[in-house]
């Protein structure tokens, strides 16, 4: 049986996320690559990375920082609903679907 590619959904749509927006002309990759690996200095990941948590956390950080730099979003905005998708998760009893409040 094969192995999945990704170890978690949320990995995979992170790497579509930034794959989209370089395929629409929001970044080039050379530009994606500097800021990713800027992100993977800051976060200290000097280790060989299996494409975990770690790895897709700076991934997540990294889109925020060229959107925000890209003016495709705002550094507050993307602050708030970070915020609210933490609440909301914390909130949500296991197992249900996890809904942002209105």
């Amino acid at each position: 049986m094969d192995e999945p590619v990704f170890e978690a959904p949320w990995h995979a749509q992170a790497f579509a996320v930034a794959v989209h927006l370089n395929a629409r002309g929001a970044f080039t990759w050379p530009e994606w690559a500097a800021v990713f690996g800027a992100v993977l200095a800051e976060h200290g990941v000097e280790k060989e990375l299996n494409g975990g948590d770690d790895y897709f956390l700076a991934w997540v950080a990294a889109l925020e920082r060229i959107c925000a730099d890209k003016g495709l979003a705002e550094h507050a905005r993307l602050a708030e609903l970070k915020a609210a998708w933490e609440e909301a998760y914390l909130s949500t009893p296991h197992g249900s679907p996890v809904h942002l409040a209105q």
